[in-house]
């Protein structure tokens, strides 16, 4: 009898970790349509196959200007830029940085990504869950330079070098959602108490009532 309930455990386990991820599509294509033109598969409406067209697969992106606080800028390619990226489990964003620039601590909570530096040379990394002890994994990138952010865990680029840097990440969903730290923590809607966040923190009422009145930059 043990037997039976680990293996009902483990089939239990396994179902939580396919539905983590972009299911596998059941056509050759579904571009995403507007709710009242299509059916409801994998999280969006289909077009229909008879009337798609090959802008619903292209997509120009241009550089960015990175004038802001941050110095960068993230231009998605996600299934709401690109229809035809619906059901296949994949997106791409193409990342501008000025000289300092900073791609701010963020997580994908739907997507792995795979990141390559186009131009310049980028300082990333990544902090692992509390249940890995918190640890850093960091490394400087030139030029042709791959680096990989797992699924879920809080990531960064900074632009360590003198001039501008690009750099091309692809990820594994087609819509893997961005969550920007400091945004979610001070610039929630409604905001979060500031007892919870003091308590959090450690630190004085006034400093977190300054945090939560900063235009914080959201450029993903």
């Amino acid at each position: 009898m043990k037997a039976v309930y680990l293996v009902v455990a483990i089939l239990g386990l396994a179902s939580l970790v396919v539905s983590a991820y972009d299911p596998s599509p059941l056509q050759d294509f579904c571009v995403a349509a507007k709710e009242s033109d299509g059916v409801f598969v994998n999280g969006k409406f289909c077009k229909d196959p008879k009337v798609v067209k090959a802008e619903d697969f292209f997509k120009h992106v241009e550089p960015a200007k990175t004038e802001n606080p941050l110095g960068s800028q993230v231009t998605q390619v996600f299934v709401d830029q690109l229809p035809g990226l619906n059901t296949l489990g994949i997106s791409l964003a193409r990342i501008d940085f000025a000289p300092k620039g900073l791609n701010p601590p963020h997580s994908h909570p739907r997507g792995t990504e795979i990141l390559i530096v186009v131009e310049g040379t980028l300082y990333v990394g990544f902090v692992t869950s509390n249940q890995d002890g918190n640890r850093l994994f960091t490394k400087v990138l030139n030029k042709g330079d791959v680096f990989v952010f797992p699924i879920g865990l809080i990531h960064f680029q900074l632009n360590v070098g003198y001039g501008n840097a690009v750099a091309i990440a692809g990820l594994s969903s087609q819509n893997p959602g961005t969550i920007t730290i400091a945004n979610a923590l001070f610039k929630s809607d409604p905001p979060i108490s500031p007892e919870v966040l003091t308590k959090a923190f450690q630190v004085d009422k006034s400093t977190i009532d300054y945090l939560q009145k900063q235009s914080w930059n959201d450029n993903n």
